[in-house]
């Protein structure tokens, strides 16, 4: 039986260019804005002194660019990995909620439904507990392969939102009250009993640079 512990750091992509107006990018393979490359070596910044054993990626260009920023950082080779990528938003990606809303009521109504239900997907997409299997599916591999380290896990909101939620043995749906910011740090301590230290932290970008506080609400 494996009783080592990992501490996973969990971090968000950098802003990319649909990230600016809220839209559904899934799959769509986006770049990062310039404001998302500048966060990303504030990351690696971050990352630099760290014990960092190994850094994983999905394959989607915002989170390889902000990824092998920390990898050049941490002098670490960069792993590839596709069960880290973002759910696919199916018809919808590359859509805001408004624009979703107004394509036709049976768009409105799936909406809703994928809000108020994990295992509901996006027309032609992928559901929050797919993507939950997977990305535990990927931890549990991990586990079996790192004993005791510091792994970095450049990803998105979704499996982060995923994990964050086995981690507090929490219903999928509650995943609705987390925001993540992009270029954010997560941190889990993730063994038998997995421990969440850290949410959402964007020190490294500073206490106002991070998007929530740019706004009221």
């Amino acid at each position: 039986m494996h009783t080592g512990v990992l501490r996973l750091f969990l971090i968000r992509h950098g802003e990319a260019v649909g990230n600016t107006e809220m839209r559904y990018l899934g799959c769509q393979d986006d770049p990062l804005t310039e404001h998302g490359h500048w966060q990303a070596d504030c990351l690696a910044q971050a990352f630099r002194t760290l014990p960092i054993q190994a850094i994983y990626t999905s394959p989607l260009q915002r989170t390889v660019a902000t990824a092998s920023a920390i990898a050049h950082a941490c002098e670490r080779p960069l792993h590839v990995e596709a069960r880290l990528r973002e759910a696919s938003s199916g018809i919808w990606e590359g859509l805001t909620r408004a624009e979703v809303l107004a394509r036709s009521a049976e768009d409105a109504q799936h909406l809703h439904q994928w809000e108020q239900n994990a295992d509901c997907a996006p027309p032609g997409g992928e559901s929050l507990q797919a993507v939950q299997v997977r990305t535990l599916e990927f931890i549990d591999e991990l586990v079996c392969t790192y004993t005791n380290e510091w792994l970095a896990l450049v990803t998105h909101v979704s499996p982060i939102k995923a994990l964050l939620c086995a981690t507090l043995n929490m219903p999928l749906i509650n995943a609705r009250h987390l925001f993540l910011d992009p270029a954010t740090i997560s941190v889990i301590d993730w063994g038998h009993k997995p421990v969440l230290r850290l949410f959402n932290a964007h020190a490294h970008l500073g206490w106002t640079a991070a998007r929530w506080m740019q706004t009221a609400f």
